[in-house]
């Protein structure tokens, strides 16, 4: 489904990531981990066509973004969903007019069709469809996350799915519903999914995959169960200080977490 291969990106000749490849095979969720200032939400923007690398290519059902007219890529950019770091909703729109919003982009439905859709994309999140005249304050932030990740699947019902941070800075019950919801879409509706983030809690519960940066390289890439015994000097001491969050992590959820069998 994607497929970085040799990448190189810099700005202004600082170097943020360095030979990058790695691969998401279709149904399963990457999770790309490391510290602060490791490039994991460059990836992200990569990907989008948001910017450009000096070299390397970017597959996505075998076309090549990074070679791509901006027609093509806003083509390829249509299929894809993504939730943004503290959900960024509209802030003057309803919750309804949030989610409505991809939906009216890409067609013309009559009235009781878009709220008949709308409704539909707030239950499937878990969030009470009678929600729909809230405004984003009115919300927590958890609930507030779901109706961005309602949003995301209205346009056009992408087949990836990217998250940039989906749990930062939320309690720890709102962080694992929106956990338990990015598990659900992946085993139910089979969407393939990137979610960045620097919490290992979350990374072992959703990944299949996970890949984990740093200074702009790759410095592991592998499966749940291979990173909680992975003996590289600095995937040791990164892992060090959530060394119970693993062990509690991978009692409930690395056993089965590899889907294809293979490697990445």
């Amino acid at each position: 489904m994607i497929q970085f291969q040799n990448l190189n990106y810099s700005i202004d000749g600082r170097a943020i990531l360095r030979d990058i490849s790695f691969r998401v095979v279709p149904g399963s969720t990457k999770v790309i981990l490391g510290p602060s200032g490791s490039g994991k939400s460059t990836i992200l923007r990569l990907l989008l066509g948001l910017v450009h690398p000096d070299s390397g290519s970017i597959q996505v059902n075998g076309t090549d973004v990074t070679r791509v007219d901006e027609e093509t890529m806003r083509q390829i950019r249509q299929r894809m969903g993504m939730v943004f770091q503290q959900g960024a909703l509209f802030d003057s729109m309803t919750v309804g007019e949030n989610v409505a919003f991809s939906l009216l982009e890409h067609s013309q439905p009559t009235d009781e069709e878009l709220e008949r859709n709308v409704r539909s994309y707030l239950s499937l999140v878990g969030l009470d469809p009678d929600l729909i005249d809230r405004m984003p304050d009115q919300l927590s932030g958890g609930m507030q996350r779901r109706v961005a990740i309602a949003r995301a699947l209205a346009a056009r019902d992408p087949i990836i799915l990217l998250y940039d941070e989906p749990t930062t800075g939320l309690d720890p019950q709102s962080a694992e519903r929106i956990t338990d919801l990015i598990v659900r879409l992946r085993d139910t509706m089979g969407k393939t999914s990137i979610m960045v983030t620097h919490d290992i809690a979350d990374a072992f519960k959703v990944g299949n995959h996970i890949t984990v940066l740093n200074e702009g390289r790759i410095a592991f890439d592998g499966t749940p169960a291979e990173l909680s015994t992975a003996d590289v000097p600095f995937i040791r001491e990164f892992l060090a200080p959530f060394r119970k969050a693993i062990e509690a992590a991978g009692r409930r959820f690395v056993t089965g977490a590899r889907m294809d069998g293979g490697t990445t």
